[in-house]
């Protein structure tokens, strides 16, 4: 017989419409999951076990109460809020020691859009320093680790949701993505990612950020729950600048119905290749031949096309290190973050007003022609990492610029995608020897979420279920007393 954590985000939802399952049943599941097996895999640093409870009784007592009230699209499902994200009464750290002891009095709106979706918050999921990194490492807590091989990091920043994902600890998890933050831990870990085009989701719809790079979005092991969760997501607050392309319609119909002809071009090509060792490991190439193949066996057109870019790298840098230098932090408050999120902020200052404009400006191009080099696709097909998940401690977090290069070494083909706006997603499509997913990305047009869902869906139709991670069918009864 399944687990309760076998069973998709919808058919969990669809067990609770009917009765089958309550919301105090499936929260209490997690929960225990949680107390036996994140210990080892370092997902949550905060559980609200509690308070997830008292909100799933409270369910059951308004739904015997009023059972023909309208239920929201996420009722009774548990999830968890990455701690980027404040949430009234419950620690939030931000990665950070300089907040080891905040308790917000307010609820943010990527946390409130779920729970006004009926949502059941079981606590906040593990980031790295203010979401810097493209790992889950920090100096308040343990590592997160990849489920697969807990030797290895699971990516980051969204690195506890996506490992949380993995692990059967939720059923899905939002994140935020300003660089690859999405796509990388859920490529790492072997689930699915989606970061939206700028303009999305209207509560982190990345207008109001230098480059315009971070948005939110969500992590899942099917395409179809990541739609759900976009869905939640992108409805839930009006925003005068909200992307509304014509004729989306739910995501998750998107990812149900039957996929009609698509164009994907296909490049190994990075922007980084000219500043970067930039070095495709075997197996993320071998997912790439795997995912045109069934594409093109599918009946799409599929071609592999020439994109050169020039001069990412400098502009990139120059982006992140204007972002970082916002952040109001004293002489002494540096002295106390992790070095790379000191070098960051140091860097970002000393740039001039030239500098940063000049940026923006070539940021502004750099938008326009890669959107002018995609545009006879309704896709791009790229690989995921450039490399296969690295152990716990690989990325240097002593010498900053050694430990950012390698970064772009590990995720070349992630940032780009949020300095030109677009939606991607990233699926796994193939296994390596160990029988660890390796994952590709398919980039869509400006708000061509639809698009690229459809696509990934097909690609998870076709490739059918893969294997779960070791630690998924450990002993699920509630912790030892």
């Amino acid at each position: 017989m399944p687990e309760l954590h076998d069973l998709t985000a919808i058919e969990q939802l669809a067990a609770l419409h009917a009765g089958d399952l309550s919301p105090m049943d499936l929260a209490a599941h997690y929960l225990d999951r949680i107390a036996r097996l994140d210990p080892a895999i370092g997902a949550f640093v905060e559980v609200t076990a509690d308070a997830a409870l008292a909100r799933a009784e409270s369910f059951a007592r308004a739904e015997s109460l009023a059972p023909t009230e309208p239920r929201g699209a996420l009722w009774g499902l548990p999830f968890a809020d990455k701690d980027l994200v404040p949430r009234a009464g419950v620690p939030t750290r931000y990665g950070s020691r300089l907040h080891a002891d905040l308790v917000p009095e307010t609820t943010g709106d990527q946390a409130a859009v779920l729970d006004e979706a009926g949502g059941i918050s079981l606590g906040k999921t593990s980031t790295p320093e203010f979401g810097l990194t493209g790992y889950t490492e920090t100096l308040i807590g343990p590592p997160t680790r990849d489920p697969w091989n807990t030797d290895n990091g699971a990516g980051g920043s969204s690195g506890g949701a996506a490992a949380a994902v993995a692990a059967g600890l939720l059923p899905l998890a939002p994140g935020s993505d300003g660089g690859g933050s999405i796509r990388i831990p859920a490529a790492t870990v072997g689930i699915v990612g989606l970061k939206p085009s700028r303009g999305r989701v209207p509560f982190a719809s990345g207008l109001d950020s230098p480059g315009g790079l971070p948005v939110a979005g969500p992590l899942a092991r099917t395409v179809a729950d990541a739609a759900l969760l976009l869905d939640v997501q992108a409805g839930g607050r009006p925003h005068p600048f909200a992307t509304r392309a014509p004729g989306e319609g739910p995501f998750l119909d998107a990812a149900l119905a039957p996929q009609s002809f698509a164009r994907v071009g296909v490049t190994t090509v990075s922007p980084w290749d000219d500043a970067e060792d930039i070095r495709l490991d075997p197996h993320a190439a071998r997912a790439v031949e795997v995912a045109t193949a069934l594409l093109t066996d599918a009946g799409h057109g599929v071609d592999a096309f020439a994109w050169r870019p020039e001069g990412y790298a400098a502009l990139f840098t120059t982006l992140w290190r204007m972002s970082a230098a916002r952040m109001d932090l004293t002489d002494e408050q540096l002295e106390i973050v992790e070095p790379i999120t000191a070098w960051l902020v140091r860097e970002g200052r000393a740039l001039s007003g030239v500098q940063v404009l000049d940026a923006l400006a070539a940021a502004s191009a750099f938008e326009r022609a890669t959107i002018e080099a995609f545009a006879s696709f309704d896709a791009v097909l790229t690989p995921a990492l450039a490399l296969p998940p690295q152990p716990v401690g690989w990325f240097d977090r002593t010498d900053a610029a050694r430990g950012f290069a390698q970064q772009v070494q590990y995720a070349p083909y992630s940032s780009f995608v949020n300095v030109a706006g677009l939606p991607a997603i990233v699926v796994p499509v193939t296994v390596d020897d160990a029988g660890h997913p390796i994952s590709v990305q398919l980039i869509g047009r400006p708000g061509g979420e639809a698009r690229i869902i459809a696509l990934a869906a097909e690609l998870e139709r076709r490739v059918g279920p893969l294997s779960h991670p070791p630690i998924w069918h450990a002993d699920t009864a509630g912790p030892e007393e």
